[in-house]
């Protein structure tokens, strides 16, 4: 069984910061591509970034420029820095990965952490 933990939300005032971390654990054999999705209330889930195993970024427009991803292989753990924090960025952040067992990879997702933007 796989687990994806999320830590790190909380109350922000805008234009301030914080750091997300998703964690897995579990039967895992190897992971690839980790990233990190949120919903806002009323709102469709979307997409913020990824980062493969060899590192490579995407990132929603939205995001760019202010949202830092990155992972430690080692420790099966992806981060997503946040900067310059604006109330519309106020959603449960979602991380996820494709994880593998042993044989062919699946996607799996984290409970969820808010992120609440507000002076």
């Amino acid at each position: 069984q796989v687990q994806l933990v999320e830590s790190g939300g909380g109350l922000v005032q805008p234009g301030g910061s914080l750091r997300l971390s998703c964690a897995a654990s579990g039967s895992i054999s190897s992971i690839g591509t980790m990233g990190w999705d949120r919903q806002a209330p009323g709102k469709q889930r979307e997409f913020i970034a990824t980062i493969a195993t060899g590192g490579r970024t995407n990132y929603a427009d939205s995001v760019k420029g202010r949202f830092t991803i990155s992972r430690d292989n080692a420790k099966n753990t992806v981060y997503l820095q946040m900067n310059s924090l604006k109330p519309e960025d106020t959603a449960v952040y979602y991380c996820n990965a494709d994880i593998s067992s042993g044989r062919s990879y699946a996607p799996y997702w984290g409970q969820g952490t808010q992120v609440t933007v507000s002076s």
